[in-house]
C-alpha cells in the first residue's frame, strides 16, 4: 500500500539512512535501510513500534526517553545490546555504533571510540515528540530542566561538559554540607573551593539556558500565534535564582554568589544546595497569563505543541542543519487543527519517524510516497 503525501521535494542535510539492532528490547535481530523523507511505523499497540523509535533516540543521545535504567533497553537473558546507524549530513555519511551491557555503554564515531560523551552526542540530532511531550508545559520542573539539558546539550558540546561537572560538584557539595550539619568534617575551605566550582560551572549553565531559552521562546512564539490565528501571543520565561537583567556571565557569576550567601545558613541547616541551576524552571504565559496555572487544556497542548515544533527551526539557526523528527504515536493525541499544524510546520524540512496505529490522522494531509513498515510482535515487514 501506498500513502501519498503533500510534502516538497527537498534536500535534507541531516537523515538516518539505516538502522541496526541487536539484542534491543524485543528485537533480536534487525536491520533496515531508509529511502524517504517520511518512514511510518504501523501496527497494534504493544508491538515494538515504540522501540524502533527509542532506539534512534538512544543512538543519538546514549540513554533512553522512556527509563532510566540501561538494563531494561538490553533483551531479555543477553549481555548487551547493540545500536548502530548510517548518518547522511550531506557532505558526508558517518556510521554510528553504541554498545550496552551490564559494565556499562561504549559509543563509537566511525568506528573509534569516544572516550567523552560529547564528542559523541551532536552527530545525529533528534527531536522527539510523544504523547508525555503534551505535559511539557503542566509537568514538574524537573521534566522541563531534562528538556532544557537534553536539547540544549544536542546543539552545545561544551554544555554537556559544564553539566556533568556542575552535578559533579552539586553532588560533593550536598554530601559535605551533611558531613558539616552532623559535625564530621569542620573544613571550610574545602566548602568554599565546592562554592566556588559550583558558581563557575552552574553560571555557565545558566547563561546557556538563558540564550537557548530567548531563541525557543522567539521561534515557539511565531508558532503559537499561526495556530491560534494570532490570536495569542506566547513568551517563555526561564526562572532562576538569577534575575533576567543579568545577562553576560560575570553578572550571573555575581548574583549567583549573593544569592548562596543568603541562603549560607539554611543550607546547612537543610544540608543541601538550595540555588542554582538544579532548581530552576520554566514559565509559559499566554497573552500574558501562565498557562500552567489559568490556561486550558487546548492552550496548554497547542504551548506544548509550538514548543517541540519550535526546536526545529532553532536546531537549524544553531547548527545549519535540520535535526531527524521523531513523532511517537503523537497525532492521534491531537485535534485535526493540530495535527495539520504539525504537518505543515515538517514539509520539506526534516526526515521524519512516525509510529501509528492507523493511518487515518495523516493520510490525505500531505502528499510525497512515505515509506511505510507493517510492525508485528517484534518482526517487521515493508511494502
Amino acid at each position: 500500500m501506498r500513502v501519498l503525501f503533500l510534502w516538497p521535494r527537498k534536500k535534507i542535510i541531516m537523515r538516518l539512512n539505516e538502522l541496526q539492532l541487536k539484542n534491543y528490547r524485543n528485537y533480536q535481530e534487525l536491520q533496515l535501510s531508509f529511502n524517504k523523507n517520511l518512514i511510518i511505523f504501523l501496527g497494534e499497540n504493544a508491538q515494538g513500534k515504540t522501540n524502533i523509535l527509542e532506539s534512534i533516540y538512544v543512538l543519538a543521545m546514549t540513554k533512553s526517553h522512556r527509563t532510566s535504567s540501561e538494563q531494561e533497553l538490553i533483551r531479555w537473558e543477553t549481555d548487551g545490546a547493540y545500536v548502530s546507524g548510517l548518518v547522511d549530513r550531506g557532505r558526508s555519511t558517518i556510521p554510528l555504533e553504541l554498545f550496552l551491557s551490564k559494565k556499562g555503554r561504549k559509543t563509537k564515531v566511525n568506528h573509534i571510540e569516544q572516550k567523552k560523551l560529547s564528542s559523541y552526542i551532536g552527530q545525529l540530532n533528534v527531536i522527539l515528540f510523544a504523547p508525555e511531550d503534551l505535559s511539557l508545559v503542566k509537568g514538574s520542573p524537573q521534566v522541563r530542566r531534562k528538556f532544557l539539558d537534553m536539547e540544549i546539550g544536542q546543539i552545545d558540546p561544551i554544555y554537556l561538559y559544564d553539566l556533568v561537572q556542575y552535578q559533579s560538584v552539586l553532588k560533593q557539595r550536598n554530601q559535605y554540607l551533611k558531613q558539616l550539619y552532623e559535625k564530621k568534617q569542620s573544613d571550610e575551605v574545602y566548602l568554599e573551593v565546592l562554592t566556588e566550582q559550583l558558581i563557575d560551572f552552574g553560571s555557565k549553565i545558566i547563561l546557556a539556558r538563558k540564550r537557548f531559552v530567548e531563541r525557543l521562546g522567539y521561534w515557539a512564539n511565531a508558532l503559537h500565534q499561526k495556530i491560534s490565528q494570532e490570536k495569542e501571543i506566547l513568551r517563555i520565561d526561564y526562572l532562576s535564582n538569577v534575575p533576567a537583567t543579568a545577562q553576560s556571565l560575570p553578572a550571573i557569576q555575581q548574583y549567583f554568589t549573593q544569592a548562596l550567601a543568603q541562603v549560607k545558613d539554611r543550607e546547612r541547616f537543610r544540608q543541601v544546595t538550595l540555588v542554582g541551576p538544579h532548581r530552576d524552571d520554566l514559565d509559559f504565559l499566554i497573552n500574558e497569563r501562565n498557562v500552567q496555572t489559568f490556561g486550558s487544556q487546548g492552550q496548554q497542548r497547542t504551548t506544548a505543541l509550538s514548543v517541540k515544533l519550535a526546536e526545529i527551526d532553532l536546531m537549524k539557526e544553531e547548527t545549519g542543519e535540520y535535526p531527524v523528527l521523531l513523532l511517537d504515536d503523537v497525532m492521534s493525541e491531537l485535534d485535526d487543527s493540530r495535527q495539520l499544524h504539525l504537518l505543515s510546520t515538517i514539509e520539506g524540512k526534516v526526515q521524519t519517524f512516525l509510529t501509528t496505529t492507523t493511518l487515518d490522522h495523516v493520510k490525505d494531509k500531505m502528499s510525497v510516497e512515505a515509506e511505510i513498515f507493517y510492525v508485528e510482535q517484534g518482526h517487521i515487514k515493508g511494502e
